[in-house]
């Protein structure tokens, strides 16, 4: 990956564009620029195109970080968690992290409500968790999806 590679990449997480905008913007022509975002697809550089939704419009106004500790750090048990976790539209993301705790998750949900259901008839019923910490956005001061670089 050449700096070309990278500012091509830079402009497709900054908006939707076409290739000749992208094109114009690194100082290519169309078709060496459309070989090179169909390789950087190819090699899994680029691994999906998405539209970025507003929380709030679409009623996901609760955010919350939940820190979850299994009973034991065993393959199987680590891989039933994982399996388990797959299956909740609720979770966003999920880490398997180092530290304190095991894994972190981040919840979205339409009201306190949904997220105490979420806790009480989801997550909390997986075997091997042994402890559940969670801590809601009150606000976010920064939300990026594009890497520097």
């Amino acid at each position: 990956m050449d700096h070309t590679d990278r500012k091509i990449l830079m402009e497709l997480q900054r908006s939707r564009q076409n290739t000749k905008e992208i094109a114009a913007k690194v100082g290519l022509s169309v078709t060496p620029t459309y070989e090179r975002i169909k390789k950087l697809e190819k090699e899994g550089v680029i691994k999906a195109y998405v539209a970025l939704l507003d929380r709030e419009k679409i009623g996901k106004r609760v955010v919350a970080y939940c820190q979850v500790t299994l009973l034991q750090h065993q393959k199987e048990l680590i891989s039933k968690f994982e399996d388990a976790i797959t299956r909740f539209p609720e979770i966003m993301e999920c880490h398997h992290v180092s530290g304190n705790f095991d894994f972190l998750l981040k919840v979205a949900v339409g009201d306190i409500q949904e997220f105490h259901q979420f806790i009480n008839e989801k997550l909390s019923v997986i075997d091997g968790i042994s402890n559940i910490h969670s801590a809601f956005v009150m606000n976010s001061v920064k939300e990026r999806t594009a890497f520097e670089l």
